[in-house]
């Protein structure tokens, strides 16, 4: 989460006439991640979370981000529901941008991530891949592989910057990860960015699962993977193989990894490694100046990528 669009009281005020949640009591800018401008409101009727679109997310999908929310919301899943005003609609215009009020769901995310978050963020992994078979319409992965050379070429003139040589090491990287990336792996819907800013805990229970803006149809073992490069290493960045066997058990007592899943596990975790490095080092030379946002080192990512390419098979996760 993060702000880059500043709302008046004004417009705030005209926005929320438009629903029947009450009227405002505080609102507050969340400046948590890098992709939207978000606000955590209140109002007599209760806490909300405000959100107005920017950067990657393409308007024409945001239906079906808020269809999914609504899907999984309605099996189960506990994520946050849009709010639809009084027209029906969950979306509408603030500030020149697309927005939504999404509702609030009370938990912290883990600061320090300990081996018994991990079971239960691999069982509400397999509950989304599970709950979301029958959710009809598809949206390509903008994210995917098909996208990692070019956001490079987008990145790579300021590469070096970061890091001495780094670009030559993505590009010898990224070729290894594509040509041995798998085909015919099993696909669905994906949550695609379930990191721990992402779930949230309350007296030590997963207590919900929130950002689904990079969700999309993709193999379902990369979103594990993408899950094993998140909530898997230490600070030192050193691979807790106790938190992975956690996480990957949960996971696979309700929707059990094929043998073609757990074999591509370590090219799957290099492409995670690979997308969010890229990702991280484009927002790390782009971010606007004075924008209330914490940018994330893309570094972290490359010393995850190094420990996947040591990784022979499944055994390095503990399977």
């Amino acid at each position: 989460m993060a702000v880059y669009t500043e709302v008046t009281d004004e417009a705030l005020d005209a926005f929320l006439a438009d629903y029947g949640i009450g009227t405002l009591i505080a609102f507050r800018g969340i400046a948590e991640g890098v992709e939207n401008s978000n606000y955590s409101l209140r109002t007599t009727a209760g806490d909300f979370i405000l959100t107005l679109y920017e950067k990657r997310v393409d308007p024409d999908e945001l239906p079906w981000f808020l269809g999914l929310m609504e899907h999984l919301a309605r099996r189960g899943l506990v994520c946050p529901e849009p709010v639809h005003g009084r027209d029906g609609a969950a979306l509408r215009r603030l500030c020149g941008k697309w927005a939504a009020i999404t509702t609030f769901l009370p938990g912290v995310w883990p600061r320090r991530v300990r081996p018994q978050h991990c079971a239960p963020v691999g069982a509400a992994l397999a509950r989304l891949h599970l709950a979301g078979v029958d959710y009809a319409p598809g949206r390509r992965n903008a994210l995917g592989p098909a996208a990692w050379a070019e956001l490079l070429e987008r990145c790579r003139a300021g590469a070096d910057q970061v890091q001495d040589g780094l670009a030559e090491q993505l590009d010898r990287a990224l070729g290894g990860i594509l040509k041995a990336w798998p085909a015919g792996l099993p696909s669905g819907h994906i949550h695609a960015d379930l990191f721990p800013d992402n779930v949230f805990f309350l007296n030590d229970k997963l207590s919900g699962v929130i950002d689904f803006y990079f969700a999309a149809t993709d193999l379902l073992a990369y979103d594990v993977a993408v899950c094993l490069n998140a909530w898997c290493f230490e600070a030192d960045f050193s691979f807790n193989v106790t938190k992975s066997r956690a996480l990957l058990a949960a996971y696979h007592g309700l929707r059990p990894l094929s043998a073609e899943e757990q074999a591509a596990l370590p090219v799957l975790c290099r492409g995670a490694s690979m997308r969010f490095l890229l990702t991280r080092l484009f927002d790390w030379l782009n971010t606007p100046p004075g924008a209330l946002v914490t940018r994330k080192d893309p570094l972290e990512y490359l010393r995850r990528l190094r420990f996947h390419l040591t990784a022979i098979d499944g055994h390095a996760y503990g399977l």
